[in-house]
Formats: C-alpha cells, structure tokens, sequence
C-alpha cells in the first residue's frame, strides 16, 4: 500500500521553497533523538529545513498529555480526576478527552467488548507490568474468586459521557461519570500510546519546516512526510518467537500509524507458561486466541493502538473483521508462526 506525500503537504514544501528563493541548494536536515516519556521510551528522527530543534517540544507535548490527561496514577489528570469522583454529577472533561472516551465506548460496542477501557482494577490485580520489569519476583496468579470480584465491576457500559447545561460550567460542556462499585477504574493504556502519535501528528502538520518523520513511542510507530532522498519509510515488524529478528518490514509512503500487540513484549512465565499483559475482559485472564501478535497499519494512532488490542483478543478471524470494518489493515502471527495479513497489508509487506 504506497501513497503519495499529500497535497497539502507539497503544497506546504512549494511555498518554502518559493519563500527561500528556490530549492536548489536547500536539503532538510536529520535530526535524531532518544528520551523517555509516558512510561516508555521515545525515538525521534526528523527531517526539518533550518536549525531548530523540534524534538524537545515534541517530548514536552507528549509529557503534558501524560501529566494533564491519561495517567491514572497522577492526580493531575483527567483520567485519574474521573476515577476517584464521587457523587452523581461526574466531572467535567475537555472535549479531546470527551472524543477519546466518545471513541472508546465505540471500539468497545464494535468488538463486541473485547476492547474495554474500564479494566483498571484488572490489570493491576495481575500487574504484569511491574513483574515483568522485576524479573517476576513475587508474581502470584491471582485466585479465581479475586479476578470474579474485580470483573464484577468492569465493563464500558458503566462509563457515561454527558452533556451538562449550559449554566452548570464545565469545560466544554461535557461531563464523564463512571457509574461503578467502588474502586472501579478507567485505564486507558491500551490506546495511550496511539493517542500519543496522533498528537504528535497534528503538531507536525502545523510545523512546515519538518518535512519528514519517522517517531515510535514505545513501539507505536509514526511516519510523516518524506524523506529528501524519496525513498520509502521501512518499518519493521518483529517476530513474537524470536524478537530479535523481524518477520518483514511494511514500506510506506506519506502519513501512517503502526502499532503492533503481541504476548512477547510484557509477561511473566510460571512453570512454563506465560502470562502476558493482554487481558481477555471475558475472563480476566491473558488473552488466549491462537494469535501471537497484531500489528495494525491506520492514518489514526488511536484506531491503530485500539484495534492491535483488540484484534489480538478477537482473534484471526474475527479481528480482521474489525479492522476491515474500519478501513484499517492488520497482519497475525498465529500460534504455529503462520501469517495471515489483510489485502492492502500483502500490497506493502515483504518478507525478510
């Protein structure tokens, strides 16, 4: 699947250009940069026309959406405001995180529940992450009587979003309220990092003098633009037995979001089985659907960082279903290695 640099894109280039009295002589430069931000680390490379650096505000952009809007640990952020409200009322949200939430109860009714943000109390009962980072020591399986308490309470259906009257405030005008049990949370890592990239996206489109980009965060992959040579961005995907090698690479052209979900990249092994950080919301356990990864190729980071979840948790069949229903493409690793890609995935993906 190539595509061209867009329209306004040139059109962009163009008027620089003309600006500058020519291109002839004007060659963007590279710039390359490695820091950390969200939990994970980011890697910039950009090509930008002049000296400034830009990756300094991109980090900073992606500092402020962690620390206004998507951490559940931070009491500076909406999501962690929504989880601790009480009362009736809800609390007020901006209107990207209105359309955040408005975008997750969809993803949610669409696969038929298989992406669902409110699994919260969930993830950190299991709390992979921590023990995956740990070396495992004191990971313990949680018993069957916890995990059925901790679903009791789960499930996007008790998340609201509400238009408040004009004369109550609020920012916006739109509330969101999680009618829950007590201790219900709303986690919404399973599309953090693709909201990440579709951010970093707009900033992009506003800064002419970047004409290309290619920036993952913590896996999640950009691109944007071109770069000066012409040549095709190439993006790998990795092989979920061996990760230290790639299966193929997707070469692209243009604007995209690649997002990949696999039971390689955060679990714990006990006695020989491992459990991984994807949790299946009908039973609480790692999901376990003859898939052993889900990379996902959009023009949107939350669909693509949405979908890879829950495709991987819907399993082959079922998961391509869903991405075509959104016009995205998607590629599975099965359980035996085999790989089953959809249509505009085979027109970009070579072997190797």
């Amino acid at each position: 699947m190539k595509r061209k640099i867009s329209g306004r894109f040139t059109g962009i280039l163009a008027s620089v250009c003309l600006l500058l009295g020519g291109c002839g002589n004007i060659e963007p430069g590279q710039v390359k940069k490695v820091d950390t931000a969200m939990g994970t680390v980011i890697q910039q490379n950009l090509y930008v026309l002049g000296e400034e650096d830009y990756c300094g505000e991109i980090l900073a952009l992606l500092e402020e959406l962690e620390w206004r809007e998507l951490s559940w640990r931070l009491d500076t952020s909406q999501v962690y405001g929504i989880n601790h409200a009480t009362g009736e009322e809800g609390i007020p949200v901006t209107a990207k995180m209105a359309d955040i939430l408005d975008r997750c109860l969809e993803l949610y009714q669409c696969s038929t529940g298989a992406f669902d943000v409110t699994m919260g109390t969930v993830v950190r009962l299991w709390d992979i992450d921590r023990y995956a980072a740990d070396a495992e020591e004191g990971f313990r399986i949680p018993d069957k009587q916890e995990l059925e308490a901790a679903l009791s309470g789960c499930g996007s259906d008790k998340l609201r979003l509400v238009r408040l009257e004009p004369e109550e405030g609020g920012i916006q005008g739109m509330a969101a309220k999680l009618y829950r049990p007590e201790g219900m949370q709303l986690d919404l890592g399973a599309v953090g990092k693709g909201i990440a990239l579709t951010r970093i996206q707009e900033y992009l489109r506003g800064e002419p003098d970047i004409t290309g980009a290619v920036i993952s965060v913590g896996g999640s992959i950009l691109t944007y633009g071109g770069k000066p040579d012409g040549s095709s961005f190439r993006v790998g995907i990795r092989d979920p037995v061996d990760p230290s090698r790639n299966i193929g690479v997707l070469v692209l052209e243009g604007d995209w979001c690649i997002s990949t979900s696999g039971d390689y990249e955060r679990y714990v092994e006990v006695e020989g089985v491992r459990y991984h950080h994807l949790l299946d919301p009908s039973t609480g356990y790692p999901a376990h659907s003859g898939v052993r990864s889900v990379t996902v190729l959009a023009e949107d980071g939350f669909l693509s960082d949405g979908l890879s979840t829950a495709c991987f948790i819907l399993g082959a069949e079922k998961g391509m279903e869903l991405a075509a229903a959104y016009g995205a493409e998607v590629l599975f690793v099965l359980d035996g290695g085999k790989i089953q890609m959809s249509p505009g995935m085979k027109a970009c993906f070579q072997e190797g």
